[in-house]
């Protein structure tokens, strides 16, 4: 009658143990008695395998570089420029002011300058443009205002258009009216603009009279009083009088005078 190949003999060399409920190792597949089951009895080669492979420095703990920073962490958490360890809170380059963190380029700054650059230059252009327009405009004005100064100027209708000199002439205070237009001839005396002057403004003339109160013509600008004996083409030609070249600038400037009383 055969034998009954029953349990199996443990794999200590010293021990051999028939065992009818053998245990196997779940590290290195080995069958083992009661007494030689764990893996420490019986001195397991898997085990010998995993402490050979702990790295030395598996339990070292690693001190964050940052200033007075008092952080650790058991894992190396290297800064991948700078090349130091740091804690988790400071591992970002920011986090640790790190050394070769690039500056950011001031980009909405340099966004700021560049809109601030256009929108003085758009002002500038506008503030020209208005310029241009404005003196276009005050010459336009000009030309409309000496357009109807000539429409509405009383004066000698015989006088050649080209001897004329148009003024806006401001009357003596009390009269009904302040100003009238008029045009005289430029050869003509100031005493003489003065008595036409006076006849078309229907005003009180008595220059011939030595004791009587004199008018006189006067220029608005300068307030300089124009000498009976001079001429108008004296006035208009020589540039140190108010009315040098006015005719030239006739088109965009209406010269006014002013006719008033004074005791002289």
């Amino acid at each position: 009658m055969a034998e009954l190949e029953l349990g199996q003999h443990c794999g200590v060399a010293d021990c051999r143990q028939l065992d009818f409920l053998p245990f196997v190792c779940d590290g290195c597949s080995g069958v083992f008695c009661l007494q030689h089951r764990s893996r420490a009895a019986h001195g397991c080669s898997e085990v010998n395998i995993r402490n050979n492979s702990v790295k030395p420095d598996q339990h070292r703990s690693y001190t964050c570089s940052y200033k007075d920073c008092k952080g650790k962490e058991l894992l190396p958490v290297l800064c991948p420029y700078c090349e130091k360890h740091f804690c988790l809170r400071h591992r970002h380059q920011s986090d640790h002011e790190c050394e070769k963190l690039d500056t950011p380029k001031p980009r909405m700054a340099a966004t700021q300058q560049l809109v601030k650059h256009i929108v003085d230059a758009k002002k500038n252009e506008e503030a020209k443009s208005k310029k241009r327009k404005g003196a276009k405009n005050s010459e336009t004005a000009a030309k409309v205002a000496l357009m109807k100064l000539k429409m509405h100027a009383c004066g000698d209708k015989s006088l050649p258009q080209t001897e004329r000199i148009y003024f806006q002439v401001f009357l003596p205070k009390g009269n009904k009216e302040k100003s009238k237009p008029m045009f005289f001839c430029s050869k003509w005396s100031i005493g003489k603009v003065v008595d036409f002057a006076a006849s078309l403004a229907s005003l009180k003339n008595d220059n011939n009279k030595s004791t009587s109160q004199k008018l006189r013509l006067c220029h608005t600008a300068s307030g300089e009083a124009l000498p009976f004996e001079h001429t108008l083409e004296m006035w208009l030609s020589d540039k140190d009088y108010p009315l040098y070249n006015a005719v030239s600038k006739m088109d965009s400037l209406c010269f006014k005078a002013v006719v008033y009383s004074d005791c002289t």
